[in-house]
């Protein structure tokens, strides 16, 4: 569902992605899947968050916190999930449509 520019007076739909005490990749993707409101099949993986991304996600913007208090074992983590939140951005634009995220920490 691809959303236009938004007129005024619409309410922005914001994902928040808390990823504060995160202790394993597997709770890693599980706090991805519930803040998107993903199917219980989703795959916890980049691929299937991808693909859940483009074809489920109808949020005008996404802000993601927690960073901080993961461990280094998460850097590269958060890393594909920012390159893919950007990727999601680039393509969005590209379709006239807005999307963003920002991390709040």
């Amino acid at each position: 569902m691809k959303k236009e520019l938004k007129k005024i007076n619409e309410k922005e739909k914001i994902v928040k992605l808390d990823f504060t005490g995160c202790k394993t990749w597997q709770e890693f993707h599980e706090r991805i899947r519930v803040a998107f409101d993903f199917p219980e099949w989703y795959g916890r993986n980049w691929d299937a968050f991808w693909d859940l991304l483009w074809s489920e996600c109808d949020a005008d913007k996404v802000e993601i916190t927690g960073e901080h208090t993961l461990s280094k074992q998460f850097c590269s983590y958060i890393d594909m999930t920012h390159e893919i939140l950007n990727d999601l951005v680039d393509s969005r634009a590209n379709s006239g449509y807005i999307f963003e995220y920002e991390v709040i920490d």
